[in-house]
């Protein structure tokens, strides 16, 4: 049989005939780090223009998987395209390592703290758990071949991570940014930890639309009562609103106007008296008929440039609730 092999004219190189990635990775990465290699790249950029890629940290819990080498290794392009560019682009990598899930994994191991272990030694294992997360999770990025500063990532639970975390935290108090407020945590009762908001399912409900009648009173009583020109009618005057959410209703705190729109204060006759609507002046006629009012009386309009200004003035029109509902 004839050897074509020699007829052909293909480049001599020193690459081997066959990858045998799996048995030349090892000695790669090994190469990588005899020579310092990251560390001979930021010698090289020294002076260069900094370009900074802000790493959101990876949760200390668990092995690698493939959502964080999808992740880090399209960082690590960027950063090294940019280093190929000119750039000095160092890479810190950094991990969370707060969190429930490491309080429960240490939990199953050594107990409840406070219960059966003291909460300094729990706190202790969780920083021992956590960093033995780190460590594993290092050795697998390291593995498939990203650059970074691995010897001195940026830990959540470095001490003087945490103390800057509460300097800041100062900082936002001092600037009066910070208010104590209230929110529903949902907790689960099985589990006996706090649950995100995805992780609850809610039941279908059907719920009716409804029109509410908001009484306008004090300041703003007297700047609405001036706009349309006194006011002309009887009974207090309110403003209309319609909501498909009416348990949203008891925590309402404010009624929007728009400054584009033109407004009409209507004079209706109810079981309870005369009262004086602030309604849109294009939804009269079908609000009217919504509400089965047959007996109302146009009283007065408020122009869309009067409405602009009067709502430069007066953004939102505060008052207390009224349960008057269709």
């Amino acid at each position: 049989m004839t050897d074509y092999k020699a007829t052909l004219n293909l480049p001599k190189t020193a690459f081997p005939m066959r990858a045998n990635l799996a048995q030349r990775e090892p000695g790669i990465l090994k190469e990588w780090q005899d020579t310092n290699l990251y560390q001979q790249i930021r010698e090289a950029r020294a002076g260069c223009e900094k370009y900074i890629l802000h790493d959101g940290p990876p949760y200390a819990n668990g092995e690698i998987h493939l959502g964080h080498a999808v992740n880090k290794t399209l960082k690590d392009i960027v950063v090294k395209s940019r280093t190929l560019s000119g750039f000095d682009a160092p890479y810190i990598p950094g991990w969370d390592c707060h969190g429930l899930p490491i309080e429960h994994n240490v939990e199953k191991k050594i107990g409840k703290a406070g219960v059966k272990v003291e909460y300094s030694a729990f706190r202790k294992k969780c920083r021992d758990y956590a960093m033995k997360q780190v460590d594993g999770q290092r050795e697998g990025f390291v593995r498939i071949g990203v650059f970074g500063d691995w010897e001195r990532p940026y830990l959540t639970m470095n001490y003087h991570v945490e103390a800057d975390t509460i300097r800041a935290l100062g900082k936002i108090a001092a600037n009066g940014h910070l208010v104590k407020g209230y929110k529903p945590v949902y907790w689960s009762v099985v589990g006996g930890s706090a649950l995100a908001e995805a992780e609850v399912e809610y039941q279908d409900k059907t719920s009716y639309s409804i029109d509410v009648a908001y009484p306008v009173v004090g300041e703003q009583l007297e700047k609405i009562t001036a706009a349309f020109a006194g006011a002309p009618g009887e009974g207090e005057i309110n403003m209309l609103i319609w909501t498909t959410t009416p348990w949203t209703i008891p925590s309402s705190q404010a009624i929007s106007v728009g400054a584009e729109l033109s407004y009409v204060l209507v004079q209706i006759n109810t079981e309870n008296g005369p009262m004086r609507l602030v309604c849109s002046e294009l939804l009269l006629e079908s609000v009217m008929q919504r509400l089965e009012i047959e007996d109302y009386q146009d009283t007065g309009d408020l122009s869309g440039s009067a409405v602009g200004k009067y709502c430069r003035k007066t953004p939102i029109l505060r008052s207390r609730y009224s349960g008057l509902t269709r």
